[in-house]
């Protein structure tokens, strides 16, 4: 039996070029594979959503839904960024960090996966 190696993937940009920021496989796959983290991608598709706003969409419970944001924003599948509000109580907003995932196998290569592509919505 031959043995398959891990790789590590990469993020492509909107230019089809690669960030600086690789892709950890196996912890992209894991979380693709939660029907969660599912849930919160899907609800990040149009918008950047806090929190609490993906807590109300998803209804996932508060302390699994900071748990799975934290799993996504890892694998490199949601980015973090900073929602000013005029009041001084700024928040982190996420969004979906890419429009395509593929995943090859090969046995030279291993399991790569890449992601390619904006976030939906995003030019």
């Amino acid at each position: 039996m031959s043995s398959i190696r891990e790789r590590s993937g990469r993020h492509e940009g909107t230019t089809g070029r690669p960030t600086s920021e690789p892709v950890d496989t196996m912890a992209a796959l894991d979380a693709l594979e939660d029907p969660d983290c599912r849930a919160l991608l899907e609800a990040t598709t149009g918008e950047a959503l806090t929190a609490h706003e993906l807590i109300e969409a998803c209804d996932v419970p508060r302390s699994t839904t900071y748990r799975k944001v934290e799993r996504l924003v890892a694998a490199g599948l949601l980015e973090e960024r900073v929602r000013i509000r005029s009041d001084g109580k700024h928040a982190s907003e996420y969004r979906r960090a890419f429009e395509n995932v593929v995943v090859s196998l090969s046995a030279s290569d291993g399991i790569e996966v890449g992601i390619s592509g904006s976030a939906p919505g995003e030019a």
